[in-house]
């Protein structure tokens, strides 16, 4: 039975579920979607996602979701056969290739949408449901013009460094060209990331009431410098030692001392320590930060507040031992691991009410959402975007 909060008393976000009960579902799942040749893997994932929405509450209110592993089943067939269909016309002829991947530019926001859309209307609030209100304009901004913008400056600086340094002999230039590729990337990645969260929750609704989301660019600059800061630094001293393991490879190479399979074996080591220790980490940095400064900002209906305390490292770490946990099980601890993830994701989540929960509730509700109870037919289908 859920209870009334007081405006300005902060709620934690909790997870009631646990592994075990995780695991006969999942041990289920896997089990059918095997025999079924993944078929049944549009009803495990409704199962799945109804678990944890069901067993995550705040202010003793959960969340719950209601799309049907038919629904889920008939999106997956509609993106394979279109897709099947876009790669045999893409290979038919050069010109039907270039007018497919034009096409496919705009048809990206289109499937975006959609899938937001279906995503939100079938998750609900304590009987409130969800709703997605963005415009497949705004999303081709957000999701292809800006990153092809990025990715069209940084290869082009990349590209220019490149051909100055091995067809002219340039110097200077190459390197003020390399230094500008990393001051765009710095920038670049950014500026998508905080386009994508503006869209994704300034149209994102509980019942009628609106998400909006204030929020500048120097938060996510933040993020990005600390995360090039481990990477600078702990990069830098696994760089040292890649390139010591390369030296220390070659010298025996050379001297007869050393086998080509165990070196290659050791540089490959060396490789995946750097990735998980340096590369993986300032990730995780990113993530996190930009996560507490968007729930800081975010705010429900202009008064509703939430907070974000994710720690970066202890992100990473919970991430990284849940992996050696999942390898060294054979994957049989998985579900453990979500759990594990899930619980503390939502810890570390809080919501702040700014006036009485039930009569914020009880207002949605009376509203009413008759449109999330006519999504059916083709709308009323997940197109299997990881969203």
């Amino acid at each position: 039975m859920s209870y009334d909060v007081n405006p300005g008393e902060t709620q934690r976000f909790e997870f009631r579920g646990n592994a075990r009960e995780w695991f006969g579902i999942w041990i289920v799942n896997l089990l059918l979607s095997i025999v079924t040749i993944g078929i049944y893997s549009a009803w495990a994932k409704v199962r799945r996602k109804k678990y944890f929405y069901n067993n995550t509450f705040v202010a003793d209110r959960n969340f719950d979701y209601h799309a049907t592993g038919k629904q889920i089943f008939i999106g997956r067939v509609i993106f394979i056969v279109g897709y099947m269909i876009f790669s045999i016309a893409a290979n038919l002829n050069i010109v039907i290739g270039i007018v497919m991947t034009l096409a496919l530019l705009v048809l990206i926001p289109w499937l975006i949408v959609k899938s937001m859309q279906f995503n939100a209307r079938v998750s609900s609030f304590s009987n409130v449901r969800f709703n997605f209100v963005g415009k497949t304009g705004r999303a081709f901004v957000a999701f292809v013009l800006l990153p092809l913008l990025a990715y069209i400056a940084l290869g082009g600086l990349i590209g220019a460094a490149i051909y100055l340094a091995f067809e002219t002999g340039e110097v200077v230039l190459p390197v003020l060209l390399g230094v500008a590729s990393l001051v765009v990337m710095f920038v670049a990645f950014p500026v998508v990331d905080r386009a994508v969260k503006m869209f994704v929750t300034n149209n994102a609704r509980l019942g009628k009431a609106k998400f909006e989301l204030k929020i500048d660019l120097a938060p996510f600059l933040k993020a990005m410098a600390g995360a090039m800061a481990w990477l600078i630094v702990v990069g830098g001293l696994f760089a040292v030692l890649f390139g010591a393991t390369v030296v220390g490879i070659v010298q025996n190479l050379d001297s007869g001392t050393g086998e080509p399979g165990e070196e290659f074996v050791a540089l490959i080591g060396v490789l995946y320590i750097s990735f998980f220790i340096a590369i993986l980490p300032a990730s995780f940095i990113y993530q996190a930060m930009v996560r507490n400064a968007v729930f800081s900002t975010v705010t429900l209906e202009g008064e509703h507040q939430f907070r974000s305390t994710i720690s970066p490292l202890r992100l990473f770490w919970i991430a990284f031992s849940n992996a050696v946990v999942a390898i060294c099980t054979i994957g049989l601890m998985l579900p453990w691991t979500h759990v594990r993830m899930h619980r503390y994701m939502a810890e570390q989540t809080y919501f702040i009410p700014g006036s009485s929960l039930d009569d914020f509730l009880n207002d949605q509700e009376a509203q009413g959402m008759s449109v999330a109870d006519a999504y059916t037919d083709m709308e009323g289908v997940d197109f299997g975007l990881p969203l």
